[in-house]
């Protein structure tokens, strides 16, 4: 199984690119973020032409997620991520597809930090890691996949040292991440790339993309029970570099599941 995830910065403005993406690479699942479209306005119909179901959290010019899935439908299981009734915002939907469990989420980036965007996404990140938690609880095979907005570590963001105010990077920020991973789950990604520089992000100003500095903030996490599937990961660099791009890339894996 082939799962991806893909900022796509506007799938209105982005769509052709979407498409050529998908069609060459073909997931079984893509999990897309930054939708920026209102729940009537998903292109839905443009991608059943080429093969794909989709269910979809949208809000009207930001956030908004979608699952993406080949051959079947996905079975929807939930939206909006527990713990706050009162937020709105457009951020997570969790599905099942073919026996996995595929939560999409676009965590908030919470600049400028210190300051109310930063506590929403740490309170964000709060309900996140409590949610994981009964996810890993069930013993359930679950994807994590999306755009976390925080750089893990130093080897992922190009000159760390001009980072650390910043609230992709803030140490509180890491921290967060580092205790959801220590429930138990599996940094795809890094796992398979242990020691190599790898990015997802590149801005689109001072020429990021060109002189390759960027920033590792989408990430698949493996529950226990699929981390021994885990066979491949990596980053559709080039996607990046095509005309009118969303500034990620997209990042996927590969599981060899027995089903």
């Amino acid at each position: 199984m082939l799962i991806a995830t893909f900022n796509v910065n506007g799938i209105t403005s982005r769509l052709p690119n979407l498409l050529q993406w998908l069609e060459e690479k073909q997931p079984d699942v893509a999990c897309l973020q930054e939708l920026k479209a209102p729940q009537e306005k998903f292109p839905e119909e443009a991608l059943k032409e080429i093969g794909y179901h989709a269910i979809w959290h949208g809000q009207k010019s930001w956030n908004g997620v979608a699952i993406l899935t080949r051959d079947a439908p996905a079975q929807e299981i939930g939206r909006g991520l527990p713990g706050d009734p009162a937020d709105e915002q457009s951020r997570y939907i969790e599905a099942a597809v073919n026996g996995v469990m595929v939560c999409c989420l676009y965590l908030p980036n919470g600049n400028p930090a210190p300051g109310p965007k930063f506590e929403y996404k740490l309170q964000w990140f709060e309900r996140l890691i409590a949610r994981a938690a009964e996810l890993i609880e069930s013993g359930a095979p679950v994807v994590l996949a999306g755009d976390f907005n925080v750089m893990p570590t130093e080897r992922d963001v190009y000159k760390p040292e001009r980072w650390t105010k910043d609230a992709l990077f803030r140490p509180e920020t890491r921290e967060a991440f580092h205790r959801l991973v220590a429930q138990g789950w599996t940094d795809s990604l890094r796992a398979m790339h242990p020691d190599e520089t790898i990015y997802t992000f590149w801005d689109y100003f001072r020429d990021a993309y060109g002189r390759n500095a960027g920033l590792r903030i989408d990430h698949l996490l493996l529950s226990p029970a699929l981390a021994g599937s885990l066979k491949a990961a990596g980053v559709d660099r080039d996607v990046r570099g095509r005309e009118k791009p969303s500034d990620h890339a997209p990042t996927w894996i590969e599981l060899a599941l027995d089903r």
